[in-house]
């Protein structure tokens, strides 16, 4: 199986985000290290239940086939008054 890294891009936010992200923020959203084990990710754990489908999409090789870019997708945050907007990126690692 290919290896990918995920990461975030904090591309808006409307209003004030809880948990304290900030616009141009990044963050590894990578669920596997190299070693194929678990790994923490840096995120409000709202926001990270919304996602962690996409996230196991892209880290699995899947992908969406309505987005305009196959390694690129844009998420927004549950917390529709003070919004977060990020763009997840897939990078594959060469091996």
């Amino acid at each position: 199986m290919d290896e990918y890294r995920l990461t975030g891009e904090i591309i808006d936010v409307k209003g004030e985000c809880s948990a304290g992200h900030k616009k141009g923020e990044e963050i590894d959203l990578t669920i596997f290290s190299s070693e194929k084990t678990a790994r923490g990710i840096d995120l409000c754990p709202f926001f990270l239940h919304n996602i962690f489908p996409y996230l196991c999409t892209f880290q699995c090789g899947g992908s969406f086939p309505w987005e305009k870019e196959e390694n690129i997708k844009v998420v927004v945050c549950p917390d529709r008054i003070n919004t977060v907007t990020m763009r997840i990126e897939r990078t594959k690692v060469d091996s």
